[in-house]
């Protein structure tokens, strides 16, 4: 297992590698740059400004500058928060993105598990309908519709929970933003076990097990949901990756200091610094959630092994 583990992380870095080459110089062709405002800057500012910033070297030059920074940890200034360094940006952003989108990924298992498999068991009953229909509800509405509706119902009307803001971390400033993140992974996750667990219940070796004369609760949760976890397992890779990085939308709605508003905002100014931060951050979550997913199928399927 730890040698499939450092053989996976030591393919990782051409990965990575290639996918900061290709943003690099993607975003470097692109038109535009970081200094190019409506009301032109003096030459001189601009030729200062370039300097500093090592513009005004040849674009390959720039591209080892920025692999070397890197290589020491080193993400570089941020061209538009002028008094950050993107480093600075994601110490502050990253572990409230992270808070919000990890607490959604674990409600979003806990309550699609459950309705899913409650669905599996009382297959095309009104219960099973109603978990479906919600279901597909749930994935057709954008979060940037359920965000206002939370914050205006929840927050304002009824008074129950802060419309917006952080509050320092506090629970009741969290729950608007994790519910709204949360819902459609809940709905993506209920049809996923839905589905695999009446395939399950229909196996062999479930059809064994209850032959032998266990308990349901037993066949349900020991065997079928066993196979049936390893689809969302195999979905939770990028998903993870995707909530714990932020939400622009709710970030924004909510008025949450999380990572998810500089990713736009980074793209629109050109903060090539930022962007590309983004770009490494995201990736190294990628990479980190699907070798997760891998070693995870070992633990829940025995027929895989890494050896």
């Amino acid at each position: 297992m730890l040698r499939y583990v450092l053989r996976r992380m030591g393919s990782a870095v051409p990965t990575l590698f290639i996918i900061i080459t290709v943003s690099f110089f993607l975003m470097r062709i692109a038109p535009g740059g970081p200094f190019n405002l409506e009301r032109p800057l003096e030459a001189k500012v601009m030729e200062n400004l370039n300097r500093i910033y090592n513009l005004d070297k040849p674009l390959w030059q720039q591209y080892l500058l920025y692999l070397r920074n890197l290589a020491r940890g080193d993400l570089g200034p941020s061209f538009v928060y002028r008094d950050f360094s993107v480093g600075d940006l994601f110490a502050n952003g990253l572990p409230v993105s992270i808070q919000i989108g990890a607490a959604a990924l674990l409600l979003a298992l806990l309550v699609g598990t459950a309705l899913g498999a409650f669905a599996a068991l009382r297959q095309n009953s009104p219960l099973d309908y109603l978990v479906v229909g919600v279901a597909t509800f749930g994935i057709t509405i954008p979060p940037f519709v359920v965000a206002p509706i939370l914050s205006l119902v929840f927050g304002v009307m009824l008074g129950w929970l802060p419309a917006g803001g952080w509050g320092n971390g506090a629970l009741a400033n969290k729950v608007l933003p994790v519910i709204t993140l949360a819902l459609p992974q809940i709905a993506i996750v209920a049809r996923l076990i839905r589905g695999a667990t009446i395939e399950a219940l229909r196996s062999d070796h479930v059809r064994t097990a209850r032959a032998y004369g266990l308990p349901t609760r037993v066949v349900v949760v020991v065997h079928a949901l066993r196979a049936a976890v390893l689809p969302v397992v195999s979905y939770l890779g990028p998903a993870a990756a995707a909530l714990l990085t932020g939400s622009i939308v709710v970030e924004t709605i909510f008025g949450i200091p999380g990572i998810g508003r500089y990713f736009v905002q980074a793209a629109l100014n050109r903060d090539y610094t930022l962007v590309m931060g983004t770009v490494v951050v995201v990736s190294i979550f990628v990479v980190l959630f699907n070798l997760l997913v891998d070693l995870l199928y070992a633990v829940l399927d025995p027929r895989v092994r890494y050896d």
